[in-house]
């Protein structure tokens, strides 16, 4: 025990020692003081304005003029993003500028780009209404031109039949009625035409045919060319339509239902003079329409290109005066209402260099009054706080998702490091592959500088954060798959010619069957032999499911032996005698025994069946093992370990919630009352102070909680064993697979 306590402290076995402080920083320097700490990212502030909304704090004006700066960045990033530009990764070098400069370009350059947008938008209307009128005038001058062909054809038919028939005026068509001399021209027969959206034409059509009871006659024509939707600024296929009609009050309807669907209308003269002159006029206005949104295009990406060059540097400006701001809403003004009163946590080792930061921040901003940093005392639970690297952050991560070590407990992350990436290995253990996720590693790490100023996709992102984790599962993988002796699923003589060889010369083309042991085991590793043999995968089955569970129990001691750790450095001897010892017994007499059975089954080579021995071990545990005995003595070590493991578990849950209620009844027996304390009191001194009793013992609570976490622990050792398992399927699925598409897909394709 004492070369224990005499090991030096470890930086990242624990979480840091942290202290609690308090600052009074001068108004004139606040802003540089929170600025300059946030840089150095060592001091977690307390919010002192718990009781106070957002909209109540002191300075809710300047984040509101943050969060509206932020809105037009984004603005700017959409606008830059609609226009096909990129924003630079790599901000243009110009001297800094403050906050309410920014603001003002900002206001500029959005009032500018607004305009800009309106102007284009109504160019584009009018040049899309106009593109339209073009394409109506050209589609509506082809159907008039063939109806006045086909004129002169009916026109002898009906004059002589036309007077000969009383009934023809009822009866004749529009189109006729327009040809027919009389009282039909008194009439006439009238037309609209427009356009409108392909996808609308069927109902449109069918509409305009319910409406007018059949009387009309409806043309279409595709439009040649697409016109773009300033809305959703896509390009919409279009139809030209002309719909000829008889009377007002079918024109009436005819327009409304125009209206209703969308469809534009525009005014199509029966001469052909006129239109060829609208016609000419149109494309001449199309063509200085077309200039003019060329050069609102140009001007306008320029304008995007000069902002992008530096959205990124004002975005992260933003950000950072945010930041500052609302880390100011959680301190408090003195009573002079000259000092803001900041209290929070720092590291211990970061002391220093806050006060460095501090006395920085008051020179810079010229102030005359220093700022007060001194160390307070307090009484809830410190936060947790771990140092980190490059190469362990990654790993810290995944152990923080999972859930944040307390104060000063033991870190797992540290073993994280090493039993991560090796359990993937044993799940995916293919030299082969592994060799392939190196290299994408080492390419991740040489440029890591690069890379590390780049915007990267969340992809890619993700995979150059865990880039020291990839490096160290390729390396296991490497290792592992050499174990495995598989490269792509293929096995190779890496080690020297394997122990099996053929027993005779009737074999000499024998690679499954017929071998014989020849010589001393394979060095390192499965036996390239085992390959394609009958008895492979029974083999290889048994080997990395043992593996499996060999590796769950000893990682799963690992966590128990860490909680002894726990509760040696915090001095609390109930936990170790009460948690650590039961667990370790219950634990050990179970899965530590068939791990104990697994090395003596592989070190004996006998033939015996765990799964019996383990399963009757509860069921009959004095009945003879028969030939599943591995070695003398070993039922009764079983009914040892059997009895040891049932009384383990009363051993959690009785002893621990009584002996605490014996012992904080001695405590408090007899003490009431107690002496007044004073402010100078230091409640270190005090015996029974709030800091080592915040609330009362709850006898019901703490019985409760032991027994929750005694029931987690019998079933969590079962069901974490089980899960282990989970390395053996994986594995096998991995090596199948590998083999699948060895045999069935590059062997194919090779012709082999």
């Amino acid at each position: 025990m004492e070369y224990l306590d005499n090991l030096p402290p470890m930086d990242l076995m624990r979480s840091e020692k942290m202290t609690f402080v308090q600052l009074i920083i001068p108004v004139e320097s606040a802003h540089r003081a929170i600025s300059y700490l946030g840089q150095l990212g060592l001091l977690q502030f307390r919010d002192l304005n718990d009781e106070k909304s957002p909209f109540q704090r002191t300075f809710v004006n300047q984040v509101k003029r943050c969060a509206e700066m932020s809105r037009k960045l984004r603005f700017f990033k959409d606008q830059i993003h609609k226009a096909g530009l990129l924003p630079s990764p790599h901000p243009a070098s110009q001297p800094d500028i403050e906050l309410e400069e920014l603001e003002m370009q900002l206001a500029e350059h959005e009032h500018e780009l607004i305009e800009m947008n309106s102007n284009t938008e109504k160019l584009q209307q009018t040049y899309n209404e106009l593109l339209e009128f073009k394409m109506v005038l050209q589609k509506a001058s082809d159907f008039l031109v063939s109806s006045r062909s086909n004129s002169t054809v009916q026109e002898r038919e009906m004059v002589e039949n036309v007077y000969s028939n009383d009934d023809y005026a009822d009866t004749a068509s529009l189109l006729e009625q327009e040809m027919q001399p009389g009282p039909s021209v008194q009439s006439g027969v009238r037309f609209v035409s427009g356009i409108i959206c392909k996808s609308k034409v069927l109902t449109f059509e069918r509409m305009l045919f319910r409406a007018t009871r059949g009387n009309m006659f409806f043309n279409q024509a595709a439009a040649d060319d697409q016109i773009l939707d300033p809305s959703s600024n896509e390009m919409v296929e279009k139809t030209v339509f002309v719909v000829f009609f008889s009377g007002e009050q079918a024109r009436t309807k005819i327009l409304k239902i125009c209206e209703a669907f969308g469809a534009n209308c525009y005014p199509v003269p029966e001469d052909v003079t006129k239109r060829m002159q609208i016609t000419r006029e149109v494309s001449s206005r199309l063509s200085e329409l077309e200039t003019t949104l060329d050069a609102g295009t140009r001007h306008r990406d320029k304008a995007l290109t000069s902002i992008g060059f530096q959205l990124v540097k004002w975005m992260n400006m933003v950000g950072r005066e945010k930041a500052v701001y609302d880390t100011l809403n959680m301190l408090n003004f003195d009573v002079t209402k000259k000092c803001l009163v900041g209290e929070g946590w720092c590291p211990i080792f970061a002391k220093t260099k806050i006060q460095e930061a501090l006395q920085r921040a008051t020179f810079d901003s010229n102030s005359q009054v220093g700022i007060i940093f001194h160390v307070m005392d307090a009484v809830e639970s410190p936060p947790t706080y771990f140092r980190t690297n490059r190469f362990t952050s990654a790993f810290q991560e995944i152990v923080d998702a999972y859930g944040v070590a307390n104060y000063q407990e033991a870190n797992p992350a540290v073993y994280t490091v090493v039993t991560f990436p090796f359990l993937f290995a044993v799940m995916f253990g293919d030299w082969g592959h592994g060799i392939c996720l190196l290299l994408g590693a080492l390419v991740l790490i040489a440029r890591e500088r690069k890379l590390g100023t780049q915007k990267l996709g969340s992809f890619m992102e993700m995979l150059f954060g865990g880039r020291y984790v990839l490096l160290l599962m390729s390396i296991f993988s490497i290792y592992c798959g050499l174990i495995y002796n598989e490269f792509f699923s293929v096995p190779f003589h890496i080690f020297g010619e394997s122990a099996y060889k053929c027993r005779d010369s009737s074999c000499s083309d024998a690679r499954s069957i017929g071998l014989i042991k020849s010589r001393d085991p394979y060095p390192f590793g499965v036996d390239p032999s085992w390959r394609g043999s009958r008895t492979e995968l029974p083999f290889l089955n048994s080997l990395k499911m043992k593996l499996s569970i060999l590796l769950g129990v000893v990682q799963m001691n690992l966590g128990i032996i860490l909680s002894y750790f726990n509760a040696r450095f915090f001095g609390n001897s109930l936990d170790i005698k009460y948690q650590f010892v039961p667990q370790m017994i219950f634990l050990n007499c179970l899965f530590g025994y068939l791990s104990l059975l697994i090395v003596i089954k592989w070190c004996s080579g006998s033939q015996a069946d765990l799964y019996h021995v383990m399963i009757y071990m509860f069921l009959s545990p004095f009945e003879d093992l028969g030939e599943n005995k591995l070695f003398w003595g070993q039922g009764v070590l079983q009914v040892i370990l059997l009895l040891c493991a049932v009384v383990a578990v009363p051993w959690m849950l009785f002893p621990k919630p009584f002996i605490l209620k014996r012992l904080h009844t001695e405590r408090f027996q007899g003490r009431t009352y107690g002496l007044l304390g004073t402010s100078d009191m230091k409640i270190d001194d005090e015996p029974d102070s709030a800091r080592q009793h915040q609330e009362d013992f709850n006898f019901s609570e703490e019985f409760v909680h032991q027994m929750i976490h005694s029931i987690e622990f019998v079933l969590g050792a079962v069901s974490n064993t089980a899960s282990y398992l989970r390395l053996w399927a994986l594995s096998l699925a991995h090596s199948e697979l590998s083999t699948v598409f060895y045999e069935k897909v590059l062997l194919l394709a090779w012709g082999i």
